[in-house]
C-alpha cells in the first residue's frame, strides 16, 4: 500500500528529477476573473500562458500539488458528494507544466512512465484507456497525441476520440484553454453497454490525470486566439491515484479519510454502514474542504454571498448530517482537529490558522444549531398538509430567512422525503426581500453607512480607517479612498491600485488592521480648519468636498483621517478583522469586502 504523503512526493520527486521546479500550492480564493475557487492547478500559471508574465525557472517548467475546490460555479462537484464514490468538494491536483517549453509528446511519454514504470506506480498498462480530442472547427482532430499513445503501448482500440464537451479544458468561461488527452483506469467494473467508454457515468472508468495542451486563448465573444506560446498544463487527482493504486472501491476509502470516519464513529456511537456512510461521508468531506478554506493564507469566513455562502453551506450540510447520527456539539470542530493533523506537513497554515479555524467552526454550529432543529420540524409539518409532492417557494423562503436553511438544503431535505422545490417561486420571494431591504437604505450617513446600523456600522466604519492606513503601508501612499458601503453585517472599501493584491499583501493588510485592534488605540478628534488638517498629515478621503472646519480622527501612530462619521472610542471594542474578498470594481479601482467577528 502506497499512502498519499508517499504519492504526493513521489510525483514531486518525479518531476524534479525532469528538471520541474517544485512550487507552493496558491491560495483557494483565486486571483482569476470569473472563478469562485481555484478548482484546477493551472489558475496560478495563467499569467505564464497569456505571456504577460515570464517564467522565473529554468528552463521554464514548474510542477506542484494544488489546493483545489470544486463547490460552486462552473465545475460543482458538491451535489455528488454522499451519492457516488468518486467525487469530493475539496480534492489535491498533483500537476507539471510547460510554460512555453516542451509540449504534447514529452507530456504524454512522462505521464506514462509515471503511472506504469515499477520505480513510480507500477499501474498495469493493460488497465488504462485514454481519450483525446475528436476536433472540430476550433482545433483539429488530435491524432498526433494518439499516435503517441501508440507509442507508448496503448493500442487503438484503448484511444478514444470525444468532442469538446469531454477532451477540451478551460477553467472559466474565457482564458487559455486546448484540447486535452485524459488518462482512465478501467475498474474492472462490467461495461453497461457494447459501446462503454470513458465518456460513461457507469462507473467502470475512473479519471486519474488530464494532460492539456494550452493553445489557446478564448474571448468573450467565443472566439479562440492562438497563444504567443505552446504549454502543458496537467492536473492529476490525488485522492482518485491513492484510490486505484490500492485497489480501492471508493475514493473514500483512502487513508485521508480514515482518521475522520474514526472520529466519527466515536463521536455518534455508530459503525460506517450501508446505512449510516451518506451522512459520514458528507461530514468527513465537507469538514475537510471547511479547514481547508478557513485555514487558506487569504480565507474567507460562514457570510451569505459568494465564497462565504459556499462555506456555510458546507459546515451547516455537515452540521445537518451530525444532527442525524446524533453528535455532541462541538463534532464538527473534532474532525477539524483530525485533518489539521493528517494535514500539518503537507500544509502548515492549517496549524498556523488552527485557532482561527476551531473558533469558526464553533461558532457557526452553534449559530445553526439553534435553529436547525425548529427548521426541520417546520419542514416535516408544512410537507405533511401539502397536495402532491412540491415544497411552495414561500415556504423554502421563509427556512431560508427564519431558520438559515439554504435552498440547496431545502431541496436536499425534500428530495430525501420524495417531495420537490418551487424554486422559482424561492427566487420571487427572494428577489421581494431584497427590494424592501434596498428602498429601506437608500439613505447614507457620510463615510458609506446604512442608516439605522447602530453600533456595528459604527464599529466596521471604525475599521476602515484601519483598513486604508494598513492598505497604505503594504502597498505604499499611492492608496487612495474612492469610496465605501457599511452595512451592519460587512464593509465594503474602494480603493486606488492598479493590479490584485496577491495573497500575502492581503494576509499582511488583515495582520496589520488586527494588531491595531488588539493594540487598543483610543480613538480621539480634534476640531481644525481644513488647512491645518491636511498640514498634520491628516488624510482627506473627498478632495475639496469640506467645509471650513474639519474633524480629524487619529487612532494612536496608526490611522489619522478627515472624517465626519460616528466612531468606536477604542479600536479594542471592534473584535476580529476578516477580509472575505478582494476584487476589481473599475479599472485602477479594486474593492475588499470585510467583516468584524466579535464575541
Amino acid at each position: 500500500m502506497m499512502t498519499a504523503t508517499e504519492i504526493r512526493q513521489s510525483f514531486l520527486d518525479f518531476f524534479r528529477e525532469k528538471q520541474h521546479t517544485v512550487v507552493p500550492s496558491a491560495s483557494l480564493m483565486p486571483q482569476s476573473p470569473g472563478l469562485l475557487f481555484t478548482n484546477a492547478g493551472m489558475n496560478q500559471f495563467v499569467p505564464y500562458f497569456l505571456g504577460v508574465w515570464t517564467p522565473p525557472w529554468t528552463p521554464a517548467r514548474a510542477t506542484d500539488t494544488q489546493k483545489c475546490i470544486r463547490a460552486g460555479g462552473k465545475h460543482n462537484d458538491l451535489d455528488s458528494v454522499g451519492y457516488d464514490v468518486r467525487h469530493h468538494t475539496f480534492f489535491e491536483m498533483l500537476g507539471n507544466w510547460s510554460l512555453g517549453d516542451y509540449f504534447n509528446h514529452q507530456s504524454i511519454k512522462w505521464s506514462y512512465e509515471f503511472l506504469t514504470d515499477p520505480k513510480y506506480l507500477g499501474l498495469d498498462p493493460s488497465r488504462i484507456s485514454v481519450t483525446v480530442f475528436a476536433g472540430d472547427d476550433d482545433a483539429p482532430r488530435d491524432e498526433d497525441s494518439a499516435k503517441v499513445w501508440e507509442e507508448c503501448g496503448i493500442p487503438k482500440e484503448r484511444i478514444y476520440y470525444l468532442p469538446k464537451k469531454h477532451n477540451w479544458w478551460i477553467a472559466g468561461t474565457t482564458g487559455p484553454c486546448g484540447p486535452d488527452t485524459e488518462i482512465f483506469w478501467d475498474t474492472g467494473k462490467p461495461a453497461c453497454n457494447p459501446d462503454c467508454n470513458p465518456s460513461c457515468d457507469c462507473g467502470k472508468y475512473l479519471e486519474i490525470w488530464n494532460n492539456v495542451f494550452m493553445q489557446f486563448n478564448r474571448q468573450a465573444d467565443g472566439t479562440y486566439l492562438p497563444l504567443q506560446q505552446k504549454n502543458v498544463d496537467t492536473g492529476m487527482g490525488l485522492e482518485r491515484t491513492v484510490c486505484v493504486l490500492n485497489g480501492l472501491k471508493s475514493v473514500y476509502d483512502i487513508d485521508l479519510f480514515q482518521g475522520a470516519f474514526a472520529k466519527i464513529q466515536e463521536l455518534s456511537g455508530k459503525q460506517y454502514n450501508d446505512e449510516t456512510k451518506r451522512a459520514m461521508r458528507i461530514i468527513a468531506d465537507h469538514v475537510r474542504t471547511a479547514t481547508f478554506l478557513l485555514g487558506d493564507p487569504v480565507g474567507v469566513v460562514p457570510s451569505n454571498v459568494d465564497q462565504g455562502y459556499v462555506l456555510r453551506r458546507l459546515i451547516r450540510r455537515a452540521v445537518r448530517m451530525a444532527n442525524s447520527l446524533e453528535m455532541p456539539k462541538g463534532s464538527i470542530a473534532e474532525i477539524a482537529k483530525v485533518y489539521i493533523d493528517v494535514y500539518k506537513d503537507a500544509y502548515s497554515e492549517l496549524t498556523t490558522n488552527s485557532e482561527k479555524i476551531l473558533d469558526e467552526l464553533n461558532k457557526e454550529e452553534e449559530k445553526f444549531s439553534k435553529t436547525l432543529v425548529a427548521g426541520e420540524k417546520e419542514f416535516l409539518k408544512v410537507i405533511s398538509h401539502i397536495q402532491g409532492n412540491v415544497v411552495p417557494g414561500g415556504t423554502a423562503f421563509k427556512l431560508y430567512d427564519t431558520f438559515g436553511f439554504p435552498i440547496e438544503m431545502t431541496e436536499e431535505l425534500a428530495k430525501e422525503h420524495g417531495f420537490t422545490v418551487d424554486t422559482e417561486g424561492f427566487k420571487q420571494k427572494f428577489a421581494e426581500h431584497q427590494a424592501k431591504s434596498h428602498a429601506g437604505s437608500e439613505q447614507r450617513f457620510k463615510g458609506g453607512m446604512a442608516e439605522g446600523g447602530g453600533i456595528e456600522t459604527t464599529y466596521l466604519h471604525t475599521a476602515t480607517h484601519l483598513l486604508q492606513a494598513a492598505l497604505r503601508k503594504v502597498l505604499g501612499d499611492e492608496v487612495k479612498q474612492k469610496g465605501s458601503n457599511i452595512t451592519p453585517e460587512r464593509l465594503r472599501f474602494d480603493f486606488s491600485f492598479g493590479r490584485p493584491m496577491t495573497a500575502e499583501e492581503i494576509a499582511q493588510t488583515e495582520k496589520l488592521v488586527n494588531e491595531a485592534i488588539q493594540a487598543h488605540l483610543p480613538v480621539t478628534y480634534q476640531e481644525m480648519p481644513v488647512e491645518d488638517a491636511r498640514k498634520t498629515g491628516a488624510i482627506g478621503l473627498f478632495g475639496d468636498r469640506y467645509g471650513e472646519l474639519v474633524k480629524v480622527y487619529t487612532m494612536g501612530d496608526f490611522s489619522k483621517e478627515i472624517c465626519g462619521g460616528p466612531h468606536a472610542e477604542n479600536t479594542g471594542d471592534l473584535g476580529k478583522f476578516v477580509i472575505t474578498k478582494e476584487q476589481s470594481s473599475s479599472s485602477g479601482v479594486r474593492r475588499i469586502k470585510a467583516e468584524l467577528h466579535r464575541d
